[in-house]
């Protein structure tokens, strides 16, 4: 049977590669999906430096690779040249200490059999990634370590540092970059909804949609529109990352779960909705004309 948590309400979802399965979770949920994807990933237009990346991993020029994303990984593997030089940087990999950020990495080298050396914990931000290397410093100190990071669709400045102050030589290899999708039509009618005050529920599950929808909504002329609409929505963030951008953009935060899953997330959005959008009413009704952000706390 359904649940029926959302009571019919609208909920905007912007994920893209998931996109018909988090709109799957909205409708059981009981809620009317209304489904923008906001994010293409592009594989760079020159992999020279992923056959260099190979060549040096092949090389044993690296003492640890850390592998930020299972989409990266699997990118990786396909602009290699040919099933020899394949399975020989496979080989090599198993020979490298491996760090994993989360799940989807430690899934994409579960495919080709190997597993990591260490894996950051829930919620699997590069912050735990860090804190794990720093518990782990006995086995492998950082200090001199050559280091290769799989990068995801942005370079990581803070991640990049925190690795040289610890005296890692770092190299970063991007794999893919973030782009908007081929067709923003979705996103743009997103914008006009939000605007409207037609979506009672705001679903981002990385931070680039938050970035790409507001990028959006500025081409249109609608950014503080938006943000005003925002601000009367429920707003439900993945987990760190997202709401670190949110924080950025002062934008609010009104539910992350208690695990950073999809599932996890849709479900008990909808369990509090109706909860949040009262208080959230209730809020505004008290400070009328204020452009404070309420955020939920956990």
């Amino acid at each position: 049977m359904r649940q029926r948590g959302f009571g019919g309400r609208t909920v905007l979802t912007l994920e893209s590669r998931r996109a018909p399965e988090l709109a799957l979770l909205v409708l059981n949920y009981g809620g009317m999906p209304v489904v923008a994807p906001s994010v293409r990933e592009v594989p760079l237009e020159s992999n020279e430096h992923v056959l260099t990346f190979a060549d040096d991993v092949i090389a044993r020029r690296f003492g640890m690779v850390i592998l930020m994303t299972g989409v990266g990984v699997r990118m990786m593997l396909k602009s290699l040249p040919g099933a020899g030089r394949r399975d020989e940087f496979i080989a090599a990999l198993a020979r490298t200490r491996i760090v994993a950020r989360g799940p989807k990495p430690v899934a994409a080298l579960r495919e080709i059999g190997l597993t990591p050396w260490a894996t950051a914990p829930s919620p699997n931000t590069w912050r735990d990634l860090l804190t794990t290397l720093d518990l782990r410093r006995t086995d492998a100190p950082l200090a001199g370590l050559r280091v290769a990071v799989q990068e995801y669709g942005l370079p990581n400045a803070e991640f990049e540092q925190e690795l040289l102050a610890r005296g890692a030589e770092v190299t970063t290899v991007s794999i893919y970059r973030w782009s908007m999708p081929e067709d923003i039509v979705p996103l743009r009618r997103a914008v006009w909804a939000i605007v409207r005050g037609e979506i009672d529920v705001v679903i981002l599950t990385a931070s680039i949609q938050l970035v790409h929808l507001l990028r959006v909504a500025g081409d249109m002329g609608l950014e503080a529109a938006v943000r005003r609409g925002l601000d009367r929505t429920i707003v439900a963030s993945i987990g760190p990352m997202t709401s670190e951008e949110l924080r950025h953009h002062r934008l609010p935060i009104d539910l992350e779960p208690s695990r950073p899953k999809m599932g996890f997330l849709v479900k008990e959005v909808a369990e509090r909705c109706e909860a949040l959008l009262q208080a959230k009413r209730n809020e505004r009704a008290e400070t009328p004309g204020s452009t404070t952000v309420w955020v939920q706390q956990r």
